[in-house]
């Protein structure tokens, strides 16, 4: 992501929180309080260090810091079937009948970008429970 675009996200109430091992940045992911609802936001990790429950460990503190009160929602492009299989494996369902309107809702992102998008929602009864 260009400096300008992180600065942008983070103007407009992303939080982004960093996974380091050995001084080094090995992933990313944001957390945005959107209205009534909480937005995970921007999930990297670097191609080398994919898999090894990097991204896992990010999502379940970023879930710790939301809590409860408030629906959790992710939005992804809808050819990103790894995407997809990560949230849906750990308790997200995707929305297919609601990911147009949730994403005019809750994103500021373009119009193609939204088009080519789909959102999934955290399921109450795996909120506290990421596990897999």
């Amino acid at each position: 992501m260009p400096e300008k675009e992180l600065a942008e996200e983070i103007e407009s109430g992303v939080e982004f929180y960093g996974y380091f091992e050995g001084g080094m940045l090995l992933g990313v992911m944001g957390i945005q309080y959107v209205k009534d609802v909480i937005l995970i936001r921007h999930a990297y990790v670097l191609a080398g260090h994919q898999r090894k429950g990097i991204g896992e460990k990010l999502l379940r503190y970023l879930l710790t810091l939301a809590g409860t009160q408030r629906e959790i929602l992710v939005g992804t492009w809808t050819t990103a079937w790894w995407a997809l299989r990560f949230y849906e494996k750990h308790g997200f369902k995707l929305m297919p009948n609601e990911s147009q309107s949730l994403l005019r809702q809750y994103w500021t992102i373009p119009q193609r970008q939204a088009e080519t998008s789909v959102v999934l929602k955290l399921e109450k009864q795996t909120t506290h429970n990421t596990q897999s």
